[in-house]
């Protein structure tokens, strides 16, 4: 893996990691193409780089929103825990849930199946790019609105954008901001409140993948091999790579916010049907 490979894919992660268009399906297409393997330890402990990167800009992007309304007074700081630990607990209880059935239905229950086994199959990224893109076309032209008129979040809507997160989780192709932002706005939640809960989620859940992407490169032999240098060899790059996604995380929040207020959502999944269409036929 050559530096500028990690810069492409810091830039590839940091962009569509927070853009509404599945962050997992472009960088393992991206990896395909440079002739990259996607389950390497290499790619492991490079995503736990660049996942680190993306959630320190989403820090840095909205903490002036968070510190106006989540920390406002106590009032406002325990409904917005109440509303995040809601949506934390759906998260997990669906996204294990699901982890489980697919083992159990796709791997017999094999001890040695790991969910990134299903990382590189394109179809189930065509099908996670195509759901993504009719949810936000949904969420889109269903709402009637202008503006940024809709209502605050319940305990309700936090719950069942909690529950479509974990669906997420398991499956690369369906965006996990796209489809928590498109829920927000179906169930008539403010654009502004939306997109705000939707990375606040992120960062709850981004330290719970650090850790598992973290523990999994350690069970690999290149991990074990550390006293030869091979890890410090490869974090050099690594820590150049979490520099670039989170200065284009920072670009893509901007981007996002943007067609949000102007009423472009709706693009983002046109951009999905269309990306699916092309992983499903290149992949």
């Amino acid at each position: 893996m050559t530096l500028l490979n990690v810069l492409v894919l810091a830039f590839v992660q940091g962009i569509c990691e927070l853009l509404p268009v599945s962050s997992s399906a472009h960088v393992i297409m991206a990896e395909k193409l440079m002739g990259l393997d996607p389950t390497s330890p290499e790619m492991t402990l490079l995503l736990v780089m660049l996942h680190t990167g993306t959630m320190f800009a989403v820090i840095v992007y909205f903490w002036s929103t968070w510190r106006s309304t989540y920390f406002a007074s106590a009032q406002a700081l325990r409904t917005n825990g109440i509303h995040l630990v809601v949506a934390t607990a759906l998260t997990g209880i669906v996204g294990l849930t699901l982890l489980q059935a697919i083992k159990h239905l796709y791997a017999a229950n094999n001890p040695a199946f790991e969910i990134e086994h299903l990382f590189g199959n394109p179809q189930i990224m065509a099908a996670g790019l195509a759901v993504t893109g009719l949810l936000i076309l949904y969420s889109a032209f269903g709402n009637t609105r202008k503006g940024d008129t809709g209502g605050p979040l319940t305990v309700r809507s936090a719950g069942v954008v909690g529950a479509v997160q974990g669906i997420c989780l398991p499956f690369r192709g369906l965006s996990r901001s796209g489809a928590t932002i498109s829920t927000g706005l179906a169930l008539g939640v403010a654009r502004t409140r939306a997109e705000a809960f939707s990375f606040a989620l992120a960062v709850v859940l981004t330290p719970a993948v650090i850790v598992k992407e973290g523990y999994r490169f350690l069970k690999t032999p290149l991990a074990s091999s550390a006293a030869s240098g091979n890890v410090l060899h490869l974090l050099g790059p690594s820590l150049l790579g979490m520099v670039m996604s989170f200065a284009s995380g920072l670009l893509a929040l901007r981007w996002l916010s943007s067609w949000l207020a102007h009423e472009r959502w709706y693009l983002f999944g046109v951009y999905c049907l269309f990306a699916s269409v092309a992983v499903f036929f290149v992949g």
